[in-house]
């Protein structure tokens, strides 16, 4: 499967997996090496996976999803944060543009000064959103690729994010902002794809 136009229509949320296959660190890494060219902000590339693959971790993390059947049988349950402080590795992650003479060294200190007084100039609330937003692009990509590579998902937003902060230890300066499911879909339990919306009902030229 290599066409894209075939990989977004064939891409499913899976609501029942087929329970005990094994998926292979290395598919999980091939797909995050592509999920690693998402669009962020500011290139800060603001989201963290967390992988569960573990039986007693994955019991933990089915209880705080609400014991939904979809968590229990995949392959992995992978819970996606967004970072609340990426502003701050705007410094870090622009240093390969200048020691590669790519930008100035006073183009460098206005683009660190620049994302750093954009982010801490709006608050809290737009951290937050900041964050969700671009873990969420992040992981519209890891879909993507998971499928392309045979793999089904599920985004979810049914969980209690903070039994997941106590469970996987996630530090304060992250926001949980969904969580995947990944495994083979049980073709079988397939339900028909739901109503699409055709283009002119969710699309307004020049203004709503």
């Amino acid at each position: 499967m290599s066409d894209f136009s075939t990989i977004v229509k064939e891409r499913r949320s899976a609501n029942k997996f087929i329970p005990n296959i094994e998926i292979p660190n290395e598919d999980l890494t091939d797909i995050l090496n592509t999920v690693k060219f998402a669009p962020s902000a500011f290139n800060l590339q603001h989201a963290h996976y967390i992988i569960v693959k573990d039986p007693a971790i994955k019991e933990e993390v089915y209880q705080a999803a609400y014991r939904q059947y979809k968590v229990q049988t995949a392959s992995a349950v992978i819970l996606v944060l967004g970072n609340l402080d990426a502003y701050k590795d705007a410094a870090r992650l622009n240093e390969g543009l200048l020691q590669l003479g790519v930008i100035s060294k006073q183009e460098y200190d206005m683009t660190v000064e620049d994302v750093t007084n954009f982010y801490e100039n709006r608050g809290d609330g737009f951290k937050r959103d900041e964050a969700i937003r671009n873990a969420s692009l992040s992981a519209q990509l890891f879909m993507l690729a998971a499928k392309e590579k045979g793999w089904d998902t599920c985004p979810m937003i049914g969980f209690d994010p903070e039994m997941m902060r106590q469970i996987l230890h996630i530090p304060d300066n992250y926001v949980p902002a969904l969580l995947l499911t990944i495994g083979k879909e049980d073709l079988e339990k397939r339900r028909p794809r739901g109503y699409r919306k055709p283009v002119g009902e969710f699309t307004s030229f020049d203004r709503f």
